[in-house]
């Protein structure tokens, strides 16, 4: 939703609106458990900012109204803040495959 990128579902977070009553909050479903309509979005603070600036949490789940993000702010903070998780402050940056001369 956010950076629009695609990629395999295991490696997105689901999210799903829950209804308070006055409105809706945003919850994430690692589990992929909880009913209801299903958005998915990269675990990252960066598509997550992208994907509020764009409003595609309202289009992609058909909610009206402005969603409470607390929770879903919190837990992906969480995951980027977790040394083993691949966009935590402890993972290896991505390199691409190296090319070595001298074979050519």
């Amino acid at each position: 939703m956010g950076c629009r990128r695609r990629a395999p579902a295991h490696e997105l977070l689901r999210i799903v609106a829950v209804s308070d009553g006055a409105g809706y909050s945003l919850r994430p479903d690692p589990a992929r458990r909880l009913s209801g309509r299903g958005a998915h979005l990269h675990p990252e603070p960066a598509c997550l900012a992208l994907a509020q600036r764009r409003r595609a949490f309202g289009r992609a789940l058909r909610i009206t109204g402005v969603p409470d993000m607390g929770e879903l702010t919190r837990h992906i903070d969480a995951l980027a803040t977790t040394p083993d998780h691949p966009t935590g402050r402890g993972s290896h940056s991505k390199q691409g495959r190296t090319t070595d001369m001298s074979t050519r």
